[in-house]
């Protein structure tokens, strides 16, 4: 059932007497039952795996948005609490599971969107649209541990915010959280329609912190599923994890109850990263100063010295001159290191217009990654890039979060259970 089934049953007086009488959770439940795949498998919301048309599962053993291939768009906000106690951050989950779960299959929300003498209970904007394969990824910062609802204790060791990273010029409208919400659409409407639904819901509960949307080649314009490629013109993700192998999900992505926080066993930490790129200054340098700031050739995306993208890299490889051929400070040679430090990059590429104040234009890279263990994993690697990466010229990072998302959800439960 879609939102334009929905509403043209709503049309029809007997049909719309009827779904008002279920209330908001038989709405959510009936179009659950209708729409939703099978949602035992541990992959299925993960990966999307099975999924039909434009639907996402939204229940499952991991949130949908991590594995999940990326889609068009992203909108990402992060909120903070206004809640007094732990029962209505509890509620509040709980109403966003459902609308949640309403939302990505492409059902309105509520049942008080034909009643001239209320305010719909769903804003309308994605009336009629295809659910664009959304999904909504939920996670909570460093600072929804602090005290207030009585959940230091649970807080797990390497849930920090990050430490100041060479190069950082954060801003602080666009850094932390208690919490984060992901939505990633192929279309930027549905995905409006998802955050703005969601902090609706949160009044008297939770506020906006910051947004910030992203972009990257549609399904449309690259039907070949290529690997994106950043405003830089490189491709952006080659060496990411292969997300249909569990096992190497789990060593890379899926945090395990033997890391000592049992209640985010099939969870993901995700690190969030608002990098400008100064693009007319990277415009006027050389094919061969860019691919040697890369350490890959832009047009194949191979590393310097091969031929296809995903060619094994070989950092030790030396010239006729014994001088390493993909250069030692380049991206790929410090990102790679000895090849044991991996993460899921799963980025998309931000405009917000012109700086008014340089007369350039405030664009670059919405990065996020999720890993198992970010003290392990994102913060060893960022630091060494951060001290020699040849890309530093060209960029500055204004924004930064973290967050530990939760594991995935039945049907029946509500994100963040495990927890609260």
């Amino acid at each position: 059932m879609s939102r334009r089934d929905l509403l043209r049953l709503m049309g029809v007086g007997g049909a719309g007497l009827l779904i008002g009488a279920t209330g908001v959770g038989g709405i959510m439940q009936a179009a659950s039952k209708t729409l939703s795949a099978p949602t035992t498998a541990a992959t299925t919301a993960a990966t999307g795996a099975g999924a039909n048309g434009d639907v996402l599962p939204f229940y499952g053993a991991h949130q949908a948005g991590i594995a999940t291939p990326s889609q068009d768009f992203i909108l990402f906000a992060a909120f903070d609490l206004t809640a007094a106690s732990i029962d209505e951050v509890r509620t509040l989950f709980q109403v966003w599971t459902a609308a949640s779960a309403a939302m990505t299959q492409g059902t309105m929300i509520g049942t008080d969107n034909n009643n001239l003498n209320l305010p719909p209970s769903d804003t309308g904007e994605a009336a009629g649209l295809s659910p664009s394969k959304t999904t909504i990824t939920f996670g909570v910062g460093p600072s929804f541990f602090d005290g207030r609802f009585g959940l230091s204790s649970k807080k797990p060791s390497s849930l920090e915010e990050l430490p100041a990273f060479g190069g950082d010029e954060l801003q602080p409208e666009w850094c932390g959280g208690d919490i984060g919400v992901q939505v990633c659409a192929n279309d930027m409407q549905v995905a409006f329609h998802a955050i703005r639904n969601l902090t609706r819901i949160a009044r008297g509960k939770a506020v906006l912190r910051w947004t910030t949307e992203g972009f990257q080649r549609t399904s449309g314009a690259d039907k070949q599923g290529a690997t994106p490629r950043n405003l830089m013109g490189f491709k952006d993700g080659t060496a990411n994890p292969d997300t249909s192998d569990e096992a190497q999900m789990k060593q890379v992505v899926w945090a395990s109850a033997d890391d000592g926080v049992p209640w985010m066993a099939g969870g993901s930490y995700m690190v969030v990263r608002r990098i400008r790129m100064r693009v007319e200054v990277w415009d006027r340098s050389t094919l061969s100063d860019q691919e040697a700031t890369f350490g890959r050739h832009r047009e194949s995306g191979a590393p310097i010295g091969s031929l296809k993208e995903f060619d094994t890299v070989d950092v030790n490889k030396k010239d006729e001159n014994g001088k390493p051929v993909i250069p030692a400070n380049s991206h790929l040679a410090l990102a790679r290191g000895d090849g044991s430090l991996k993460i899921l990059r799963r980025s998309y590429s931000y405009s917000s217009g012109l700086d008014k104040r340089t007369g350039q234009l405030d664009a670059g890279l919405l990065f996020i990654c999720y890993n198992r263990d970010t003290s392990k994993q994102f913060i060893p690697m960022q630091t060494k890039l951060s001290l020699m990466d040849k890309l530093n010229e060209y960029i500055v990072h204004t924004g930064s979060a973290v967050f530990a998302c939760f594991p995935g959800v039945s049907e029946g439960g509500y994100i963040g259970e495990t927890l609260l």
